[in-house]
């Protein structure tokens, strides 16, 4: 039996995942706050950088699938 999920419940899911990803972007942040106390190499501010940018790239992704699901 296959069950077949309602955008509703798609936009959902996709609701969530931004949702771990805003937690991922704002664990992010906090890392490159200890990151400057600590005064820490650049390699790790680049690193924490790069992975706030990630953050965003999947999160706008993401944004575009919900939109093409309320269309």
């Amino acid at each position: 039996m296959t069950t077949v999920l309602t955008n509703e419940e798609k936009v959902n899911i996709v609701n969530q995942h931004i949702r771990a990803l805003e937690f991922a972007g704002y664990n992010a942040d906090l890392d490159m706050i200890e990151a400057e106390a600590a005064n820490a190499s650049a390699e790790i501010k680049a690193e924490i950088t790069a992975r706030k940018n990630s953050v965003a790239v999947k999160i706008t992704a993401l944004e575009a699938e919900k939109a093409s699901l309320t269309e």
